[in-house]
């Protein structure tokens, strides 16, 4: 089942997101099968949220999937929205 993640920074938080970007990146990357599409939302250049679609057996599988990034984790986010979504027309996910 898909869900889009939107995640949305806390204010003034862009050396946090820059500090721990490899890691998320690294986590991305580990977990390719489930992270389907991804990257963040900005204002101008900088960074101020993400946006993740993952395929997941279920929304606490999904919810405890984000739980795991190093942004989460480093409490970067200030909200976190989950909703189950449906691909009707672009690339196959």
């Amino acid at each position: 089942m898909l869900f889009v993640a939107i995640c949305l920074d806390k204010p003034d938080h862009v050396d946090l997101r820059l500090s721990t970007r490899a890691a998320h990146l690294a986590f991305l990357e580990k977990h390719a099968a489930r992270v389907k599409l991804g990257g963040p939302f900005l204002d101008g250049e900088t960074p101020i949220g993400s946006m993740l679609i993952l395929d997941c057996e279920d929304e606490a599988a999904a919810r405890a999937l984000l739980g795991e990034d190093p942004y989460a984790l480093a409490g970067l986010f200030a909200s976190v929205e989950l909703k189950p979504w449906k691909r009707v027309v672009g690339a196959q996910l």
